[in-house]
């Protein structure tokens, strides 16, 4: 029998009163505008937040995500719209999988991106399987990224949000396929001012909230702290050497170290020919040793990566891709080569400098999100990795 329904505006054919849509909610006003849209067209939209973080004196007294505050703001605009609301209390699964895990990373001299684990590892995974027990059809986020239906391919594509200073596809590389065949992302179509502009429309109480700017579970930035709170010898001092292995003074623990830094490295002037400025080009676990140079020792034009995850069935080896190494940075061109294990080695059309382990690398092509991993080292001569 043909179903002769019209697809709806979430690509599903179904009347909208009929098609349950499972909304994450993290207390923000995009995903309260997300929600409040989608119930106001019809939708049987159920708001789900995530209790991930209360852990500890340093964030008792900040808003975080998904945490106090923003549990309150959620439930509160879902009781003001009429649709339903959950927390469900995901802390132990939160610090197990993103915490303990960011506090490791910089214990192994690696530069985490926590919310890419967050996404990867709680939202995109454990909320995808509350969405399906609750017989959700889909499950909708405010993340602004784009989700575009390919017809003839009959797989959906992630592309970069249309507001370049909000798009959050560098973060999002990890989604899967199977994932983002349920997933919806209603915002990534427009700016952050015409949400705004909804939410005082739909009268929200938190529309004129602010965006957060730290990583939830890192109040003010300080990063430090909670990694010290975790693994108290993350402070042990050592050397900080040259590329020949002088030592040129002692650091305070390589948790305060990242590839590229130049300020706080704590070694003063007269050290480098010409005063130059050093920099942070190497962060040695094993050895308890933040290694200094120059900045063209920073140069690199070869990254190395693992756990990769793909976003293009016909994904050919040695294809010309746009890369992003940092969330902030403009792409750059790159030649991307698959390896077995799910690596691959990314070999730059320039030298790159700062390049950090344990950041990602994500790829796309022109808008397109193709994928990427997660950048294990680097090399600054592309034939030794050819």
């Amino acid at each position: 029998m043909t179903n002769n329904t019209p697809i709806n505006s979430l690509g599903i054919a179904k009347a909208p009163k009929d098609t349950r849509v499972v909304v994450a909610m993290s207390g923000g006003v995009d995903s309260s505008v997300a929600a409040a849209l989608l119930h106001e067209e019809g939708y049987d939209v159920v708001g789900v937040t995530l209790q991930l973080y209360d852990y500890g004196a340093a964030v008792a007294k900040s808003k975080t995500c998904c945490a106090g505050q923003d549990i309150y703001d959620a439930r509160r605009v879902a009781e003001e719209r009429g649709f339903p609301h959950y927390v469900l209390n995901y802390e132990s699964k939160f610090r197990e999988s993103v915490v303990d895990d960011f506090a490791d990373s910089y214990m192994r001299g690696e530069t985490p991106i926590p919310c890419v684990q967050c996404n990867q590892s709680v939202k995109f995974r454990d909320l995808l399987k509350v969405a399906h027990d609750l017989g959700a059809d889909c499950m909708a986020t405010g993340h602004y990224i784009q989700r575009k239906e390919t017809g003839d391919k009959g797989y959906p594509e992630l592309h970069r949000a249309v507001d370049p200073f909000k798009d959050q596809s560098y973060f999002l590389f990890a989604t899967t396929q199977e994932q983002l065949d349920f997933l919806r992302f209603p915002l990534g179509g427009w700016t952050k001012d015409i949400t705004r502009g909804h939410a005082d429309r739909l009268g929200l109480l938190n529309a004129d909230k602010p965006d957060s700017q730290d990583i939830c579970f890192v109040p003010g930035g300080d990063y430090a702290s909670v990694v010290k709170k975790i693994r108290p010898e993350a402070e042990n001092p050592g050397d900080i050497v040259d590329q020949n292995g002088t030592v040129l003074g002692r650091h305070k623990g390589i948790i305060h170290y990242t590839i590229g830094q130049r300020r706080g490295i704590g070694i003063g002037g007269g050290v480098s020919e010409n005063n130059a400025p050093f920099f942070v080009i190497g962060v040695d676990a094993a050895r308890n040793e933040v290694i200094v140079g120059p900045k063209e020792a920073l140069a690199r034009d070869v990254i190395f990566v693992k756990n990769c995850n793909w976003l293009m069935p016909e994904l050919t080896e040695g294809i010309n891709i746009d890369l992003k190494f940092r969330s902030m940075m403009k792409p750059v061109k790159a030649t991307l080569k698959t390896g077995a294990d799910n690596t691959a080695q990314i070999l730059l059309a320039d030298p790159q400098y700062g390049i950090a382990p344990g950041q990602a690398a994500v790829a796309y092509l022109g808008e397109r999100v193709i994928g990427g991993g997660w950048i294990t080292g680097t090399d600054n001569t592309a034939s030794a990795a050819a």
